[in-house]
């Protein structure tokens, strides 16, 4: 838990020094360019949310933003997608791209169609993966754009704002900072898990 801590606020410290631009770029590189996936998505938005209630930031800025960033990260990813569609599963491993990440984007993808774009935004690596691979499956890319943004203002305000509404009306929330973070992180790492599990028990 200590290293936890540490790393908690050494978000929050980096967030305070890159400022504005250093959120946009990395909502944009997280949402859709690949070597973004392992940013961390959900408790930076919260924890930009929770800064701004503090007056660090301004709330009317941040949230388009936010959102922004993150339309734009998902419609590169999709172009992305589109470019290297015929090369993808052939790609060697590296420390940013693993087949693996495909392969659970692809089940995902084929399991929920286009709402995929809106749910994947809630869960890590998916979320970053989803519209390449919705660029390389030829995506009518109107439809994906408007999921796309549907997506990407429910996910950058949502946690955004819930950030900023704790923090301005719940007294002493920043006592429980790191855990209400650590919550986020484990909620939302609950459906990759659940689709890994169900992938292990279909080999057994």
């Amino acid at each position: 838990m200590p290293d936890l801590i540490g790393f908690l606020h050494s978000l929050s410290d980096t967030i305070i020094t890159f400022g504005y631009i250093g959120i946009f770029t990395a909502v944009f590189l997280e949402s859709g360019v690949v070597i973004g996936f392992f940013l961390p998505g959900d408790s930076l938005l919260f924890t930009v949310g929770l800064l701004a209630s503090q007056h660090v930031f301004d709330i009317r800025l941040i949230v388009p933003l936010v959102v922004i960033a993150a339309i734009l990260g998902d419609s590169i990813g999709y172009s992305f997608g589109k470019v290297i569609s015929g090369q993808m599963h052939n790609r060697p491993d590296t420390w940013y791209f693993k087949k693996e990440y495909l392969l659970l984007t692809q089940e995902f993808f084929n399991k929920h169609g286009k709402k995929a774009i809106i749910l994947a935004r809630f869960m890590p690596v998916i979320r970053t993966f989803t519209p390449i691979m919705a660029g390389a499956g030829q995506m009518h890319y109107p439809t994906f754009l408007s999921f796309n943004i549907i997506g990407g203002v429910i996910w950058g305000a949502g946690f955004t704002l819930a950030g900023y509404f704790l923090g301005t009306f719940v007294p002493g929330i920043e006592n429980y900072f790191t855990w209400i973070v650590v919550g986020i992180i484990v909620f939302s790492f609950m459906p990759i898990v659940g689709e890994i599990i169900k992938k292990t028990k279909r080999r057994m």
